[in-house]
C-alpha cells in the first residue's frame, strides 16, 4: 500500500483549522516512587513556549514515568507540575488540556479516519458542520485528503499514526505528548514521518514533548534534549550541546559513536593537557576548563579522526596527536566507511570516514597513520 508521504506533502500550517495557542511547561521535583530501590526522580526541567523538547534514555530509565506523570497516568509521589502558569498535577487526566499520541496509535478499528479524528469533538458535542469543516482541515494538514471514508485497516502504518496525531491535534490542546510515536515504523517510513512531524510541530509552534529511545530521533526533531539515566537528569541541551560537549561518560557514550579512552594527565600548559591513555597513545586536548584530576577519560568521535599517508603525519603542527595504527576491520556502510584501527599498545580506535573520501579506500592489515585535531578531544570526568 503507497503510504500517503510518497504522494502528498504536508501542507504549511495555514492550510489547516486553526490550532490553539501553545503553553509552556515546568515540571520541579518529580518524583515517583515504585519501591525502595525503584526511584524516579527527582527530576526537573522547563519546556518554551513552541519548543519541541525531548525525553531521551534507554529502557528503564524513567522517561515514560515522566510523560505518564504530565499526562495524568502516573500520580507522583513528590514535586508539581505547571502548565501555562497553571498546577495541573492534582487534575484528573480529561481535565489537564494535553494531546496524547501513543506508540500504537490506539485507533477505533470500527470507526472510519475520519470518525476517529472527529472522536474528542463529539463527546464535546460540537455541532456537526464544525465537526467535519475541523476534521477536513486535519486530514489536508497532515496529508490525508481524501482518505477520511477509510477503515484504520485499509491504511498503512504510517497514515494511521497521522491519523492518531490529528485526532490529539484537532482538541487544540496546548500541549502535545509523544509516546515514541515511530517506533513501530520501518526504518525509511520512520524518517519520512520523522520530517513531517518536526515541519508539522514548527508550522503550528506547538509545545511538544517527545519520548524515545532512538537518539538519531531526537538529534533531528528537538530544540532541546533532556537525556535521562537511571532515574535522573544527566543533562539538558541543544542537539549541538548534548553531542559535542557531553557532560558525562554516560551522555557520551550513549550519543553518538564515541572512542572513550581512560588516560592519564601527565603535563598541562596554556590550556592544553597531555594525555597518556592506557593503551599507550600520547595524545594532546585542549582543555581550558578540564577537571582538576589526573585520571581522566578522553573522548573523541569517530568522524574527528583523519587518516592520512607518513609524509603528511610528518608535517603536523604541534596542535595534533599523530599516531601510527593497523587497519583491523573495515565496514563499508554505503554513505560512510568505519575502520577499526589498533593504536599504541593496545589501543582500539574506531574511525568514521565518508565513502570515497581519503583515507576510505584503506583494506585489513593496512598500515596507516592517524591524526586527532587538539579541539577535538574532550576530557571527561571518569
Amino acid at each position: 500500500m503507497t503510504d500517503a508521504s510518497t504522494t502528498a506533502p504536508v501542507p504549511a500550517a495555514a492550510d489547516a483549522a486553526p490550532a490553539g495557542s501553545s503553553a509552556s511547561l515546568r515540571v520541579e521535583g518529580l518524583v515517583r516512587r515504585y519501591s525502595r530501590d525503584s526511584v524516579v526522580g527527582p527530576i526537573s526541567f522547563e519546556v518554551n513556549e513552541g519548543e519541541f523538547f525531548s525525553l531521551l534514555g534507554p529502557s528503564g530509565c524513567g522517561k515514560s514515568t515522566t510523560l505518564r506523570s504530565i499526562a495524568g497516568f502516573e500520580r507522583p509521589d513528590e514535586g508539581t507540575i505547571t502548565l501555562a502558569g497553571n498546577r495541573i498535577d492534582q487534575k484528573p487526566p480529561f481535565k489537564r488540556d494535553v494531546g496524547l499520541v501513543f506508540q500504537n496509535h490506539a485507533l477505533f478499528s470500527h470507526l472510519t479516519v475520519a470518525q476517529n479524528i472527529a472522536f474528542g469533538l463529539t463527546l464535546r458535542k460540537v455541532p456537526k458542520a464544525q465537526i467535519e469543516q475541523r476534521v477536513e482541515g486535519m486530514l489536508t494538514l497532515v496529508g490525508l485528503s481524501g482518505y477520511g471514508a477509510r477503515m484504520p485497516s485499509q491504511i498503512s502504518g504510517g497514515q494511521q499514526q497521522r491519523v492518531a496525531l490529528a485526532r490529539s491535534l484537532i482538541l487544540e490542546p496546548p500541549l502535545l505528548l509523544l509516546d515514541e510515536p515511530l517506533s513501530s515504523l520501518d526504518l525509511k517510513l520512520r524518517v519520512q514521518m520523522r520530517e513531517e512531524l518536526r515541519g508539522l510541530q514548527r508550522g503550528l509552534r506547538k509545545t511538544t514533548i517527545f519520548v524515545t529511545h532512538d537518539q538519531t530521533e531526537a538529534l533531528v526533531l528537538s530544540d532541546r534534549i533532556a537525556v535521562l539515566s537511571e532515574g535522573r537528569i544527566e543533562q539538558i541541551g541543544t542537539p549541538k550541546e548534548i553531542y559535542n560537549s557531553p557532560s558525562s561518560c554516560f551522555v557520551a557514550d550513549f550519543i553518538g559513536s564515541s572512542n572513550l579512552l581512560q588516560a592519564e594527565v601527565v603535563a598541562e600548559s596554556g590550556g592544553r593537557v597531555e594525555l597518556l591513555t592506557s593503551g599507550g597513545l600520547r595524545l594532546v586536548a585542549d582543555a581550558p576548563q578540564r577537571p582538576k584530576l589526573r585520571n581522566v577519560t578522553a573522548l573523541i568521535r569517530p568522524e574527528r579522526i583523519v587518516l592520512l599517508t607518513a609524509e603528511s603525519a610528518a608535517r603536523l603542527p604541534a596542535s595534533s596527536s599523530s599516531f601510527a595504527a593497523h587497519v583491523v576491520n573495515v565496514s563499508y556502510q554505503g554513505e560512510d566507511t568505519h575502520v577499526r584501527v589498533a593504536a599504541g599498545n593496545s589501543e582500539s580506535l574506531l574511525i568514521a570516514l565518508k565513502s570515497g573520501s581519503a583515507g576510505s579506500e584503506v583494506i585489513d592489515g593496512e598500515n596507516v597513520h592517524a591524526r586527532i585535531d587538539a579541539q577535538h578531544i574532550r576530557i571527561l570526568e571518569r
